[in-house]
């Protein structure tokens, strides 16, 4: 099989190659996948410039990178039942502490980590629902129903965000988002109720205006370091600010009194190790929504499989106006 590797952390020009390898063979409790398309994601980036945390020095001999991805189940190990063999999946977890992920045109992974697509969902969206899918859902869904509430997502214009914003109008709640001037019209088409520019010097007045003088319920937040002041000053008591990213400030000073007299929790989401019951919640909440057609997925780019360099390129620069996929088994037929 062709497989995307790299064998040192660095640059994508400097370490990233393409590779043959032998194919894997499931084991006792898994599967072979046949990959159609891998998904590459921000945190692929980091662990290819310097690794996964806990995990010293470089730790196996190459890594296959990825951890999303979609395909086809084409073999099992023992203990699976030989009916999912031809099934349509997409994968979670895929490199997540191991060395070999989703770049490759074959996966082999614990039979659970790969899900059965929902009828009509094609398999390029099945390679956003792992890290983008399932942060959004459960940002979204973690603390409960959304129903009657004012929802507040920061970067709703993200591969994150703009999929937060579509479940939570879909969840019954008035959304408010924030973004650049640019992508405005892009995230008012997704459902928010309201779009705000990020760079205002009063957006945190602009954000209670926008809910008729009241404070949001609950904060889907990708720059927590940065936005903590202004999610302190609009979150309402008892409300919740689920933070999944803090990219530009990972080190904040939280403005702990306000946050204290509102008693707001603070949700500190890494979609990698959500419970076993947390996980297949937001499973099964996302594929309801995929059922209902209530999401959109934005693809910038799919590239193929000798452009891996480029592709992670694309996702580093950081402005992106969808997901970055690679094909990697062009032979794989789309059936919707």
């Amino acid at each position: 099989m062709k497989a995307i590797t790299y064998r040192a952390f660095g640059a994508a020009s400097e370490v990233l190659q393409l590779e043959d390898l032998p194919t894997p063979q499931p084991t006792r409790g898994e599967v072979l996948v046949d990959v159609a398309f891998t998904g590459v994601n921000p945190s692929d980036v980091k662990t290819r410039t310097r690794g996964q945390p806990g995990l010293e020095g470089f730790p196996w001999d190459y890594i296959i990178p990825h951890s999303d991805g979609s395909g086809v189940i084409s073999a099992v190990g023992e203990g699976v039942p030989a009916s999912r063999i031809g099934e349509r999946v997409w994968i979670w977890n895929g490199q997540f502490r191991r060395s070999c992920g989703t770049a490759a045109q074959q996966i082999t992974l614990p039979s659970e980590q790969a899900v059965a697509l929902p009828e009509g969902v094609s398999l390029e969206v099945g390679a956003i629902l792992g890290i983008p899918g399932l942060t959004a859902c459960f940002a979204i869904f973690g603390q409960g129903e959304v129903t009657g509430k004012t929802v507040l997502v920061q970067g709703g214009a993200g591969t994150v965000g703009i999929l937060a914003v579509q479940l939570a109008k879909w969840g019954g709640a008035r959304v408010i988002a924030t973004c650049s001037p640019s992508a405005g019209e892009r995230v008012l088409a997704a459902g928010a109720d309201a779009v705000l520019d990020y760079h205002s010097t009063d957006l945190a007045e602009q954000i209670l205006q926008a809910n008729e003088g009241n404070p949001v319920d609950l904060i889907a937040e990708v720059e927590f370091g940065i936005n903590i002041e202004t999610d302190a000053q609009v979150i309402a008591e008892n409300g919740c600010i689920a933070a999944y990213g803090s990219a530009r400030e990972m080190s904040p000073n939280l403005p702990f009194l306000p946050l204290l007299f509102k008693a707001v929790r603070l949700e500190i989401i890494l979609v990698y190790l959500l419970t076993t019951g947390e996980r297949m919640a937001t499973i099964s909440r996302l594929h309801a929504a995929l059922r209902a057609g209530a999401l959109h997925f934005d693809i910038q780019k799919v590239y193929n499989i000798s452009e891996a360099c480029q592709a992670h390129e694309a996702v580093e620069a950081g402005k992106r106006a969808g997901a970055v996929l690679i094909q990697m088994s062009p032979n794989l037929a789309e059936q919707p």
